[in-house]
């Protein structure tokens, strides 16, 4: 069966989390993804331990599959003329350097455009191509709360929390982009250009956060009917029943038909807190999700994510996949999110070692077997 972005070839010189992300989902619907690494990344041949564990590290990692890979030291001219020779036959380009450093190494949009003027090119970054952040550093931490996102994620005591790197790294820079280039190429499609992507981290949160405006002084966190609870086995449990018709539902299978007409008197909040979370340590988490389950209330388990893993809708869903591994025996990886019923996304083959396709990419592009062993000396490829 054919694959939604079969035949769109992908060059990634991307090395952080977004990058990899961004060319994974491309990947994952059937893009041509090659990998350019550094000489660093390069395997450990003389420590036969290291090897394995980078082995067993790249075979686990999703970002890696359904991806070709070749080392490059883009500051050797010989590197760079086969940078542009597989440029030319590709369609896509993704980078995530801090801005500048795609011009300095001479691979940049501008020079691509020259020799291929159909590419799209994106680079990812923090703060974006320009602007007065655009060449500071920066974590998803930091995009968070530029953004707006950390002033609202808090404890109960108003301390921001960190949610990991979900909202700046993945959604806001690795799904963005995505999109980015996604729309480019249905635009080339459509009008015959190509074009340059900025795709910025601290942008997409600020999209993300786009409800906040709305809903600013309509805070629903650490109310009663929309918050978390400790279970009898010493797990939590989510509520979300914001809407009335939840709400009523929520205190009707509790026992408290009483609380009904107090949903929006926050004086009563204290009481109803502590009720429900007393009423809460009466079952397992399991329990209160099967008792919830025909009555019509938003509630979920707080899974970690090993049970998430084994959750029977979301193995349903095929959100997370087992692969026999030759050497390392069962690897088990995220799924594919995005259902397309007639030209549905796969996982092709697991991750490879750096440069493991170096003398297949290079004999595609025309080198011969000494041209790649002159190439190899040099230091431009490894």
């Amino acid at each position: 069966m054919v694959m939604a972005l079969e035949g769109i070839r992908v060059l990634d010189l991307s090395r952080l989390a977004p990058g990899p992300y961004c060319s994974m989902i491309l990947g994952d619907l059937g893009a041509e993804v090659i990998r350019i690494e550094t000489p660093d990344s390069r395997p450990p041949v003389d420590d036969p331990r290291a090897l394995e564990i980078m082995e067993k590290r790249r075979a686990q990692n999703p970002q890696g599959r359904n991806k070709r890979s070749i080392i490059l030291d883009l500051k050797k001219p010989e590197a760079k003329e086969i940078f542009y020779r597989l440029a030319k036959g590709v369609d896509v380009i993704l980078e995530e350097f801090r801005p500048g450093v795609v011009k300095r190494l001479g691979v940049d949009y501008e020079t691509v455009r020259q020799f291929n003027p159909k590419i799209i090119y994106c680079s990812l970054s923090g703060y974006g191509q320009e602007g007065p952040y655009s060449q500071l550093p920066g974590h998803d931490i930091n995009y968070i709360s530029l953004a707006g996102a950390a002033n609202v994620i808090k404890d109960r005591e108003g301390r921001p929390v960190i949610p990991s790197n979900l909202l700046a790294d993945m959604a806001g820079g690795g799904m963005h982009a995505a999109m980015g280039i996604l729309a480019a190429l249905v635009a080339r499609s459509l009008h015959g250009v190509g074009q340059y992507v900025d795709a910025a981290m601290a942008d997409g949160v600020v999209s993300l956060m786009h409800f906040e405006q709305v809903i600013a002084s309509q805070r629903f966190f650490g109310v009663p009917f929309f918050d978390y609870y400790q279970t009898k086995d010493g797990k939590w449990f989510s509520v979300g029943n914001l809407e009335s018709h939840f709400w009523a539902n929520f205190c009707r299978a509790m026992g408290r038909e009483d609380l009904v007409p107090y949903q929006g008197d926050r004086s009563r909040y204290p009481e109803m807190a502590a009720f429900f979370r007393e009423k809460f340590m009466e079952k397992t988490r399991q329990e209160w999700f099967d008792y919830f389950m025909d009555k019509n209330i938003c509630a979920a388990p707080v899974n970690d994510l090993n049970e998430a893993a084994e959750d029977p809708h979301l193995r349903q869903r095929q959100m997370f996949l087992d692969f026999e591994d030759p050497k390392f025996g069962q690897i088990r990886q995220v799924g594919i999110s995005l259902k397309l019923s007639e030209t549905p996304g796969r996982v092709r083959f697991l991750s490879s070692l750096p440069g493991q396709h170096t003398d297949e990419l290079l004999k595609e592009v025309g080198y011969n077997d000494e041209e790649i062993r002159g190439l190899k000396a040099s230091g431009a490829v490894a």
